[in-house]
């Protein structure tokens, strides 16, 4: 790999730990008033005759070199397993947010289904084992790294999708839209996001007992590198020690294959310099290859939702999300309505607590879920008109709430009703918890260590 035009390296700095802890600092949140919104949606990519039929990497290649040469103003990239992810530009509202990733992913749809393809949104893929499309070193130590944990690395990179909602940080100063609050706030509204918007209950054609399996592989993947830190008062030092202590997934070099040390933290490397000094570029790199639920980018970027049925389906989490989190009043509701849920956390980070277990495993039909997602909707749905929603977006999320919320469900819900109604004898019924090879917890419930 070469980091400069005509293959000249660049002469790199090594940084120190103090170093580290002062840039990850200064540069993890980035406050001042709530204005920006943005939004990254993944997509599985099926075929549109038979999505049980896997694509070939080669339809997949003609198909997303078609794509290149389409305008858009979302970025397009392409995921280890050949899922398509369109990432917005910052937007100033969330109407020019959801207009601008709207007409791409019209753009996108009429491209692919000129190659018999399809965008398709679920969490987990629910035939289809996990394969590779792209192969690149970024990718292959990444593999190698989530390997030593088990086959959920695997799954996650090749078989999963996601609607990732990007909030600014927030105010300095404390309050409704302080940045202490958002971060707080967003760990425990988290489960309830999992839960209202769980997509994803079957892989390897069964239901595996949770309603969103996307969630169980992060849980599965493990605390060093898909947990999150510590919820202190302040999240800047929280982050840093997060980064520091957590586990270089590789080290890059400019040609041949990158190494996967096994155990090396960044604060051991910066101390130790083997196999070479860190640089600020090994940093960047670093904080990249960390996958909390939520993760501070100078923004945050929150990871939880499962990709949502429907063309549209992704408005309705983006769309109470921002209601949330950037209308001072409905902010305060959530916040509110959250509050006791922390209890359940046990003091456990997220996703490796028990009450975002629950939430991945029970979704809304955990009755304390569910009467905090009633409220909370709620607060999204008076707040909508006030952030510039328009009547289309405010009745898609009211016909959500109608139709989930209220009801104690989830789309996970009507996809093990249809799995129920096709297979025969209805022995395709979920797995009770502890019983499908998939749960890691064989008793069921979580109990805090």
């Amino acid at each position: 790999m070469s980091d400069s035009a005509g293959g000249c390296i660049p002469p790199r700095t090594a940084v120190t730990e103090a170093e580290v802890e002062a840039l990850v600092r200064g540069i993890c949140f980035k406050t001042g008033p709530p204005r920006r919104l943005g939004v990254e949606v993944e997509w599985l990519v099926h075929e549109l005759r038979d999505p049980r039929l896997p694509v070939s990497p080669e339809r997949l290649g003609a198909a997303y070199a078609a794509l290149r040469t389409v305008p858009l103003r979302s970025a397009l990239t392409i995921e280890p397993g050949g899922q398509l992810e369109l990432s917005s530009p910052p937007a100033a509202s969330l109407m020019e947010c959801i207009g601008t990733v709207s007409a791409d992913l019209d753009a996108v749809r009429a491209v692919l289904r000129r190659d018999g393809l399809e965008l398709v949104g679920l969490g987990h893929d629910p035939w289809h084992t996990p394969r590779r499309f792209l192969r690149e070193p970024r990718y292959d130590a990444m593999e190698a790294c989530l390997d030593r944990t088990g086959p959920a690395g695997r799954a996650m990179m090749c078989t999963s999708a996601s609607v990732q909602v990007c909030l600014d940080a927030g105010y300095e100063e404390p309050g409704p839209l302080g940045h202490v609050r958002r971060w707080w706030l967003a760990h425990q509204l988290g489960a309830v996001l999992v839960a209202a918007f769980a997509n994803s209950p079957v892989a390897g054609d069964r239901p595996t007992g949770w309603l969103s399996t996307r969630q169980l592989r992060w849980v599965q993947i493990g605390t060093a590198r898909a947990g999150g830190p510590a919820l202190d008062s302040d999240p800047r030092a929280a982050w840093a020690r997060h980064v520091l202590d957590a586990p270089v997934m590789c080290v890059r070099h400019d040609s041949g294959p990158w190494q996967v040390p096994d155990g090396l933290t960044f604060r051991e490397w910066t101390r130790s310099h083997a196999p070479r000094p860190p640089t600020r570029e090994d940093l960047d790199y670093h904080a990249t290859t960390l996958f909390p639920p939520v993760r501070p980018r100078g923004h945050l970027e929150l990871r939880m939702i499962d990709a949502q049925p429907g063309d549209d389906g992704w408005i309705v989490p983006l769309a109470v999300t921002a209601a949330l989190f950037d209308d001072p009043e409905a902010a305060e509701t959530a916040y509110r309505a959250v509050k006791p849920l922390a209890e359940r956390t046990h003091g456990m980070p997220a996703p490796h607590n028990p009450l975002w277990r629950d939430a991945a495993r029970d979704g809304l039909a955990d009755p304390e879920l569910r009467e905090v997602a009633v409220t909370c909707f709620a607060a999204a749905l008076r707040a909508l008109p006030r952030l510039g929603a328009t009547p289309d977006v405010v009745d898609a999320v009211t016909a959500y709430a109608d139709r989930y919320v209220a009801r104690g469900r989830c789309p996970a819900d009507d996809l093990l009703d249809e799995l129920r109604t096709t297979t025969a004898g209805g022995t395709a019924a979920p797995d009770a918890p502890g019983t499908h090879p998939d749960d890691p917890h064989p008793h069921g419930k979580d109990t805090p260590s």
